[in-house]
């Protein structure tokens, strides 16, 4: 009997510490992109967005940010802004958007979702670029308010997962890319980077096909596959990673990050890679208790060798 109580106290106590996370980490506004017209964009009325459950979006025309602040005591000044997966169809912002912005609220981060245009040539001019002038301007947006957010303007990450994990690579490669035309200086260089299970590369050999044709469509130049595939595009300036990805992953293959990687230490850029035997591809915070389910681990360990993290 003894045993069945203490079982039940904890699962009670369990219960209380999820409750109350949940009303402590929590999203707190919605902030759209662009003061005034999207750049690029083409009025469509036809074209309506649509959320299924809260988890998964599709037909972005308002770009914007969801605010996911940390208490004051709590804060380390560190933010990251999140680009949900989808294969540049739609965005998986249940388990690649809010649960991750709760896990980074859990260290300390303040976490923004990023609702990104998805490519499309109904809604914009060149398909190509709209997913990156909605980060570049999501960026620029967090760091020109980090005093207004308490976060300090050189810890401001990109974080990405699959055909999310492209934007992102993109955005730590082409942050000097003008992509649209902007009053504002600020940098929209991240400071780092997290790719998960990342779309990398366009190159036909080791590509998501269904990304690169969201993107390009099915007859991309050589030149716009060699600019998007990002392994290719990796600097002295590009800012260091925490990259996962799993073996057996059918969907995206595991060279992206591999590749990924390889490039930043030609560059003599700091990374960390972490290749799982299972876990196949889209688990997002990991469910199957197998050794993919422990990447978050290994990157809180990995932000706080960084300083990024107490």
């Amino acid at each position: 009997m003894k045993d069945i109580l203490k079982t039940r106290g904890i699962r009670t106590a369990l219960l209380i510490m999820l409750m109350v996370a949940g009303k402590t980490f929590g999203q707190n506004k919605t902030i759209n992109l662009w003061d005034k017209k999207v750049p690029g964009a083409i009025a469509n009325a036809d074209y309506k967005e649509t959320n299924s459950d809260d988890s998964w979006m599709q037909r972005v025309t308002n770009p914007r940010l969801d605010v996911y602040p940390v208490p004051v005591e709590k804060a380390t000044g560190t933010a990251v802004i999140i680009c949900p997966g989808g294969g540049y169809s739609g965005m998986a912002i249940g388990h690649e958007g809010k649960q991750v912005a709760q896990w980074l609220n859990s260290l300390g981060i303040t976490a923004f979702v990023l609702k990104y245009r998805l490519p499309d040539a109904a809604i914009m001019t060149d398909k190509s670029v709209g997913p990156m002038q909605d980060g570049q301007r999501a960026i620029r947006l967090v760091r020109s308010r980090a005093k207004e957010w308490g976060i300090d303007p050189k810890k401001i990450g990109i974080m990405g997962f699959s055909a999310g994990g492209h934007l992102a690579s993109t955005l730590s490669t082409h942050f000097n890319a003008k992509v649209y035309e902007s009053a504002d200086a600020t940098s929209a260089r991240p400071d780092f980077s997290l790719l998960i299970y990342p779309v990398i590369s366009m190159r036909e050999e080791i590509t998501h096909m269904g990304s690169r044709i969201n993107l390009l469509g099915e007859k991309p130049l050589a030149e716009q596959v060699n600019n998007f595939s990002n392994e290719l595009q990796v600097n002295s300036e590009t800012p260091t990673a925490f990259l996962v990805h799993s073996m057996n992953d059918d969907a995206v293959p595991v060279e992206n990050s591999m590749e990924y990687a390889l490039a930043l230490k030609k560059n003599k850029i700091p990374c960390e890679l972490h290749i799982y035997e299972k876990g196949g591809h889209g688990y997002g915070l990991g469910k199957s208790g197998s050794t993919e389910s422990d990447w978050s681990l290994a990157c809180g360990r990995w932000l706080k060798a960084k300083g990024l993290i107490n």
